[in-house]
């Protein structure tokens, strides 16, 4: 079944605050986006500031050039999933086995001209990959549908792991991810720059539900 999961992306506290209680009252997972401003251009709030609604699943996204600090501290919290991208610094083994042992799943990123061959020695102990789009660090981006290739070989290799997609998801492409293989759709600006974000929300999910049954 199709996840619409909606982003929070934001520079301090109270836009943190804002972007979460906009998409709370629907939305059942949600993306935390960090960066630590060396990955990224830009800078969102710390590991330690981040927090979610009890009832929630969080996803955490982390855009850092190094992330295994922040992924301790964001273990203490037990989230669904933590995601660093292939391109970053540190010992992949490490970041698995810590994760895994907290019951956490591991997620990994891979930025458009990464290949998926980078990751797959890698894939039996990686339960999530994000085909990722847009611009770091920021919302909007473009939803290039090339990228959906990836997918062909990630899931030939691992059929049952879990697809997310990051960048540029509206209501005009989101029924050519679904049937491209995606299944966590990450949708930062399209909910949150909404003035209705849950009506938003709302056709996004029925679009890939219709795509899935189809």
């Amino acid at each position: 079944m199709p996840i619409i999961c909606p982003s929070i992306l934001a520079s301090d506290e109270d836009e943190y605050r804002r972007q979460v209680e906009k998409v709370a009252h629907f939305a059942h997972r949600i993306q935390i986006d960090l960066t630590d401003g060396k990955f990224t251009s830009h800078q969102t709030v710390k590991p330690k500031q981040a927090w979610w609604p009890v009832g929630l699943k969080a996803d955490f996204h982390l855009m850092y050039e190094d992330p295994f600090p922040a992924v301790q501290e964001i273990l203490e919290h037990q989230p669904n999933v933590v995601i660093v991208h292939a391109e970053a610094k540190g010992n992949f083994e490490v970041f698995e086995n810590h994760c895994h042992r907290r019951g956490v799943k591991v997620g990994v990123a891979l930025l458009p001209k990464t290949r998926p061959e980078t990751i797959a020695g890698a894939l039996q102990k990686i339960d999530h990959v994000l085909i990722f789009s847009g611009n770091l660090g920021q919302y909007g981006g473009h939803a290039n549908l090339d990228l959906l290739r990836k997918i062909h070989f990630i899931k030939n290799h691992k059929p049952e792991i879990e697809i997310g997609w990051d960048g540029g998801i509206n209501q005009q492409n989101i029924s050519q991810l679904a049937a491209g293989g995606v299944d966590v759709f990450n949708v930062g600006g399209f909910i949150q720059e909404a003035k209705e974000p849950e009506r938003a929300f709302r056709v996004l999910q029925r679009i890939a539900d219709e795509t899935g049954t189809t």
